[in-house]
Formats: structure tokens, sequence, C-alpha cells
């Protein structure tokens, strides 16, 4: 639980898909240092594709578990 914590690009990444996946603007990322910003834009990219082929909701979950 503690590594999970401490890893800050894993959770960019996952703030960002979480946008992405909403249909938000990648303007909201709250990361001005490189690392964790481009984590955070690589996670919003990979949400907006989700989005574009339909894994919402359920499918997105279904998704999630498959990988």
């Amino acid at each position: 639980m503690r590594r999970q914590k401490r890893d800050k690009s894993n959770r960019a990444f996952t703030r960002g898909y979480q946008i992405g996946v909403h249909g938000k603007t990648r303007d909201l990322c709250p990361y001005h240092d490189d690392g964790s910003k481009q984590a955070w834009l690589n996670g919003w990219r990979c949400g907006r594709e989700d989005q574009w082929d339909g894994y919402v909701g359920v499918a997105g979950v279904c998704k999630n578990q498959l990988a």
C-alpha cells in the first residue's frame, strides 16, 4: 500500500485517465512538473480513447479487469 501511495506517476496517470474517460478537457491538468504532467496526459489520452471506443460504465470495469 505504501509503495502505491508514493508512486506519483501512477497516481497522476490514474487521475488523468478518470478525467479523460469522463470527456473533460486536458486543460484541467493540475501538474506543472514534467514527469507527473506527462503521466497525467498519457492517462488522459488513454481515457479519451476508451471513451471513444465505448469503454465507459460497466464495459470499462470489465476492460480494466482483463488487463
